[in-house]
């Protein structure tokens, strides 16, 4: 006898059929999803965004997987490296505006020069703002040892979305040679976890050959994984990409954008006290779709302080938003949306992961 929604949302576990059910709810039944997880994140880690401003300092990258517009293989996009001084002059607008932490986002590098230059700008941040900037990194797969010596610089939260769990889709949608392997990008997951980050990881919604089993997988491993935040999106295609082929096989961007909405009610209601992105990805589909999100169960938003000009050269996927906007119309424009969400903006929170504190308590 199959179980209603309702039914499903009062068990304390979920088997992977109850979360493909819950993924594959109608219009109504979302709703009652939606209700519930964020009456969840008020319980365990309040009616509060935290605010994480977005540096992609880099385009470069030594990666070629099939669904990025930054790839290597991409002949088209302009490349452009920021300045260590452009940088910390984006970190001090974040500090000033007392959005209290930071992401450095770049492709993927991990030579000498890239590994060093990354800690020594972490030691100027750490120290021109007095040690009030939380930093988390987005710099892909790297050696233990490479993220011991970030953490020890000062970084101490780390995302690496590994886009599926699903191995078989992993290589439909990377290369598959020594540079795009499955295993490393898992066994990356438990480094970071051993140098001390919180740690954080993420996939990517309504792929080409992706199916409900597939994203249950997925929530189920970060649950088993014990992540403690989590960043995801709907997968919006890049002509400028080998994937881009396959976009007849996709969902309707609606179908999409509501999926990834269900997909992090779920994730909040599974793992109640994560911290969980309102993706970008959502708000090309949706002006308001970060809004949205938050209302769903995300607690973090990611305001794109790079500076204006570079941004149109950092599109992973088309459509992306606020490419035009600089860092101040960015922060005045999102304080009000979040206003309407029922949220309060975290100003000079750094918004640590409070599963990551229950973690490691008594460690």
């Amino acid at each position: 006898m199959t179980k209603s929604i309702s039914e499903i949302l009062e068990q304390t576990e979920f088997s992977k059929e109850d979360i493909v059910q819950l993924l594959q709810s109608d219009d109504k039944e979302q709703q009652v999803i939606f209700a519930k997880a964020n009456e969840i994140k008020k319980e365990y880690v309040g009616l509060k965004t935290y605010y994480r401003g977005l540096v992609e300092f880099s385009n470069y990258c030594t990666k070629n997987c099939y669904y990025c517009g930054i790839r290597a293989g991409n002949k088209e996009v302009v490349r452009y490296d920021l300045s260590d001084d452009q940088i910390l002059e984006a970190v001090q607008y974040a500090h000033k505006n007392k959005y209290a932490s930071v992401v450095f986002q770049s492709g993927e590098r991990s030579d000498e020069a890239f590994i060093l230059r990354i800690e020594e700008l972490l030691r100027k941040v750490k120290e021109t703002t007095n040690n009030e900037i939380g930093i988390t990194l987005s710099l892909g797969e790297q050696s233990l040892e490479t993220y011991q010596k970030w953490f020890n610089a000062g970084a101490h939260r780390y995302l690496l979305r590994i886009e599926t769990t699903n191995k078989e889709l992993y290589y439909k949608i990377h290369p598959h040679n020594k540079k795009h392997n499955f295993e490393s990008r898992i066994q990356a997951l438990y480094d970071l976890k051993r140098a001390g980050y919180q740690t954080g990881t993420g996939v990517m919604i309504a792929l080409p050959f992706q199916t409900y089993e597939d994203l249950a997988n997925d929530l189920l491993f970060f649950k088993n994984f014990d992540i403690d935040m989590v960043g995801m999106g709907p997968y919006i295609e890049h002509h400028d990409t080998p994937l881009y082929e396959f976009r007849d096989k996709l969902m309707p961007l609606k179908d999409r954008f509501y999926l990834s909405l269900r997909m992090i009610s779920i994730l909040r209601i599974m793992m109640k006290d994560i911290n969980i992105a309102a993706a970008t990805a959502l708000q090309a589909i949706d002006p308001i779709g970060r809004e949205k999100a938050i209302k769903a169960g995300a607690n973090i938003i990611m305001p794109n302080i790079t500076p204006s000009h570079n941004r149109v050269n950092y599109q992973l996927y088309e459509n992306k938003p606020c490419i035009d906007e600089g860092a101040d119309d960015c922060t005045n424009c999102l304080e009000a949306r979040i206003a309407m969400t029922g949220d309060t903006v975290a100003y000079g929170e750094w918004g640590d992961s409070t599963h990551f504190k229950n973690r490691t308590k008594n460690i």
